[in-house]
């Protein structure tokens, strides 16, 4: 018998439930992974709240999880028995003690990342490598603009993109999240968005920059298309405050002929080829040390729901692990 954090119904933390499940069995094509580590990412939130449905109900939370294959399907080559492993994208499934997922959705974590690093890493150090990789590939000299620049993903982009050479410019809500931003590589930190535009436009001596992250939604998205330069790139890829509501579709003519992109991890490693490749890119600078993950909170599994209140409340810095 195994555990996991499932939601009956779709609502808030208090939805979720500590039930008790069947260890589940490989299929031929799939492994068998016990958990020693879980990440919390804000994706769970959606999941759990219902702005992403779940296949159906009820339905076990969680994107991303690292641990030790216990048993492997009888077409598997790839992994074996024992191997320490790591993943970050769909189906859900991670909010539990042992889960089978496809092999292919799975890679070893090498010696030197410890499982609760590999755990906070995955999901939010993969999407941080296609937006700076490959969405906007970032370059010595670029100024960029990255908001929740004190939140897990945030903290990694920031790093990494100083580590390509640029210019961070990152948007935190309070005076100590300022203080982590520029900790780890953001070179000028701007609290709150009321003067988004205008404290750009300072900074970057009225050039403003050529692309923005923004994983804030609703509230920051038509400061950050201000924040653009003319053919600048609005890369929308979360809804922390709300969807971002619909707008008039010239209004990105009328501001420079920008360019709006709204990307998943899932479409950037949906081939095994790119996922080995971006977990190998990611690997590679955190075993260099260029970029350090951080690992702020932990809870345990069953406490999940405390996880989620102070996820949802701007409590958590970095990354946030559940362990089992």
């Amino acid at each position: 018998m195994s555990h996991a954090i499932r939601i009956h119904a779709y609502g808030g933390p208090d939805a979720m439930q500590w039930d008790d499940v069947p260890t589940p069995e490989p299929g031929p094509a799939e492994v068998l992974v016990h958990h020693t580590a879980i990440g919390l990412n804000y994706i769970d939130v959606y999941f759990r709240n219902g702005l992403y449905k779940a296949p159906s109900l009820p339905a076990t939370l969680g994107m991303e999880a690292a641990g030790v294959v216990q048993a492997v399907g009888s077409d598997v080559t790839s992994l074996a028995v024992g191997d320490r492993v790591a993943y970050a994208t769909g189906p859900i499934g991670a909010y539990s003690t042992d889960r089978v997922i496809s092999a292919d959705r799975v890679v070893r974590v090498p010696e030197g990342i410890s499982d609760q690093t590999a755990a906070a890493m995955m999901l939010q150090g993969m999407t941080a490598q296609y937006l700076l990789r490959r969405t906007y590939a970032v370059k010595s000299g670029d100024t960029v603009l990255i908001h929740a620049a004190a939140g897990g993903v945030g903290l990694i982009m920031c790093q990494w993109a100083r580590h390509l050479g640029a210019t961070v410019i990152g948007v935190v809500s309070t005076d100590e999240k300022a203080r982590i931003a520029k900790e780890h590589g953001a070179t000028h930190v701007i609290v709150g968005y009321e003067k988004l535009a205008s404290d750009v436009k300072s900074l970057t001596g009225g050039a403003m920059v050529p692309v923005v992250y923004d994983s804030v939604g609703r509230d920051t998205f038509t400061a950050s298309l201000d924040c653009l330069a003319p053919l600048g790139l609005m890369v929308s890829f979360g809804n922390s405050s709300g969807p971002v509501p619909p707008f008039e579709l010239a209004m990105l003519a009328a501001k420079g002929s920008l360019f709006l992109t709204r990307p998943t991890l899932a479409t950037y490693t949906a081939s095994k080829a790119d996922l080995d490749r971006s977990a190998q890119d990611l690997m590679q600078v955190v075993m260099a040390g260029a970029v350090q993950v951080k690992v702020n909170q932990t809870f345990a599994l069953k406490d999940a729901a405390e996880a989620h209140r102070a996820l949802e409340a701007r409590k958590t810095t970095g990354s946030t692990v559940l362990v089992p």
